[in-house]
């Protein structure tokens, strides 16, 4: 039995800065694989609830974690915007936000491009309301009171868009009031903050180890440039973003069960949601690393996968046994005790695993389950037959950040206060 690489550490630099931009999108595209199954079971009301709780749920977690790791230890408008780029709420170029900063208390931006924005516009005006005010105005104050709680953002206009092809997509602004009264952290908030996944330790950067950035105490820049990062801290950022998938996924989990007529109704929504985006981004993980599909490409990215990451969160560990690959995801781990994704894995229920083992070679299945005291095992076999995608991994598929490409947009640039990256 041989072991692969199974850790972001175990990947270049290279390699690295060209996964965390993937990583981030990921995370975005999580709404994408749950929502249309929100939107069949409620309708659109309750899909837009679900959306700002689960958000107001993960969002001031995952941020405040970030900026602990990166040395983020301002309460400014460009703190707030350096911490805007490392969320899987606005993925760099799918989300293309360009940034003005004023003063320590005073900023805007605008969406030069908003992926999600293309995703829903087919769908009409009021699901374009729902999205761009509905679920933005509570969960972007969300987001931003992990940095200031006397912080607002406030639109200058957004979408439905008038006319019909305005640009950018939306504008907004951000103040910071000493006066102003603090918003208070949202009530589910306060519950992530008491999880596992919000109290994990992850792996710590290593200022010496080699050339580049280790944190983000310096000035705000425009498109950040991750290959300016040492690979040290780009594989911290890693798992973090990682962890921002299993800190939304839990916000989901606990906002579904308070609309679903039953447990078992809850479960299948939450389930088919791990499904799709687990076959969706092991599909563009695997091509961002240009790996084969032989069982050490499958072995590595179900290590690298951030649905099952990371790994010091879930203890899940792939490694291959001749022309297998074998699966241990143990029960004891932090992610289990959470009560996520993780707990959806049973020897009756492998339907993420399979779509992952799928989006490398349709070829691969899992070919046996066993489900013990200490957890379970699950083995993958390469067949002659090819399997077809699965109905969650296809909706996951409409959006248009299944075929997004990232492009290289040079060298970081300081934005100091007064310039801008893009007029409002």
């Amino acid at each position: 039995m041989t072991t692969p690489a199974h850790t972001y550490s175990d990947l270049t630099g290279d390699q690295l800065a060209g996964l965390v931009p993937e990583l981030l999108l990921s995370g975005q595209l999580i709404d994408r694989s749950g929502m249309a199954h929100l939107i069949g079971a409620f309708g659109r009301e309750t899909m837009a609830q679900v959306a700002i709780e689960e958000w107001m749920a993960a969002s001031p977690v995952y941020t405040h974690r970030m900026r602990t790791a990166l040395g983020i230890d301002g309460n400014g408008v460009e703190d707030m915007f350096k911490c805007l780029q490392l969320d899987i709420g606005a993925p760099p170029q799918f989300m293309d936000f360009r940034y003005e900063v004023t003063d320590h208390d005073h900023g805007a931006f605008v969406l030069d491009h908003c992926g999600a924005l293309m995703d829903v516009e087919p769908l009409g005006d009021d699901y374009v309301t729902a999205m761009c005010h509905d679920i933005e105005d509570p969960t972007f104050d969300a987001t931003a009171i992990a940095t200031n709680r006397r912080a607002r953002i406030r639109p200058i206009h957004r979408p439905p868009r008038r006319p019909a092809d305005r640009h950018p997509h939306c504008a907004w602004t951000v103040t910071i009031e000493p006066d102003r009264d603090e918003l208070p952290l949202p009530p589910d908030a306060e519950l992530m903050f008491t999880t596992r996944a919000a109290q994990v330790g992850l792996v710590p950067i290593d200022a010496t180890a080699d050339d580049g950035l280790v944190d983000y105490r310096g000035a705000l820049v425009a498109d950040l440039q991750f290959a300016e990062w040492s690979a040290s801290a780009l594989a911290r950022i890693a798992e973090e973003v990682a962890l921002q998938h299993q800190l939304l996924a839990l916000g989901f989990w606990l906002s579904v069960r308070r609309y679903a007529e039953s447990g078992e109704q809850a479960t299948e929504i939450f389930r088919k949601q791990f499904t799709g985006i687990a076959g969706l981004a092991a599909d563009r993980l695997r091509a961002e690393l240009r790996l084969g599909t032989d069982a050490q490409a499958l072995a590595q990215v179900v290590n690298l996968i951030p649905v099952l990451g990371p790994g010091r969160y879930t203890g899940v560990e792939a490694t291959v046994d001749a022309d297998e690959v074998i699966v241990e995801i143990p029960a004891d781990s932090a992610a289990h005790a959470d009560g996520g994704w993780i707990t959806l894995l049973t020897a009756d229920h492998v339907e993420p695993l399979q779509a992952i083992g799928v989006a490398v070679d349709p070829r691969w299945s899992v070919v046996a389950a066993e489900q013990t005291g200490e957890g379970l095992t699950v083995r993958f076999g390469l067949g002659t037959e090819a399997q077809k995608e699965s109905g969650e991994v296809a909706i996951a598929r409409f959006s248009s950040g299944a075929d997004f490409a990232f492009t290289d947009r040079g060298r970081s640039i300081p934005i100091t206060p007064l310039t801008t990256t893009g007029g409002v």
